[in-house]
């Protein structure tokens, strides 16, 4: 099991038990080490929050931002859908569905299909 630091700027900083490390008379607050983190990087949404609050103008100038409107048609509105609520013991894979979010139309769709993330009815 490998430990990971928390990269919240400031997790060093708030009060809590699990922060608190050293001997009696030396104690300081600690970055929380891990093995499960939020998006394997932040131990709470508060340090999340405070590292999105200092890098999110970073982040989106890096990786560019949206400079165009973007539409959602006929053509590339369709999502995939589960019934988790069938009921069909015949036919158990026929709950898989292919949706379009503007026509409503329902086209059915096999289980690999469902799963294939590189699967989709959308037209570019």
């Amino acid at each position: 099991m490998t430990l990971k630091y928390c990269q919240g700027p400031d997790c060093h900083t708030y009060h809590t038990q699990d922060r608190l490390k050293g001997i009696k008379g030396s104690k300081t607050y600690q970055t929380r080490r891990r093995s499960n983190l939020l998006y394997d990087s932040f131990c709470d949404t508060r340090c999340q929050n405070d590292w999105l609050s200092t890098n999110i103008v970073k982040a989106l100038d890096h990786f560019g931002r949206v400079k165009e409107i973007k539409h959602l048609t006929e053509k590339n509105a369709w999502i995939k859908d589960y019934d988790y609520n069938y009921r069909d013991q015949t036919n158990p894979k026929s709950n898989y569905r292919s949706v379009n979010k503007i026509t409503k139309e329902q086209r059915p769709l096999t289980e690999s299909q469902y799963d294939d993330s590189t699967y989709t009815l959308n037209e570019r």
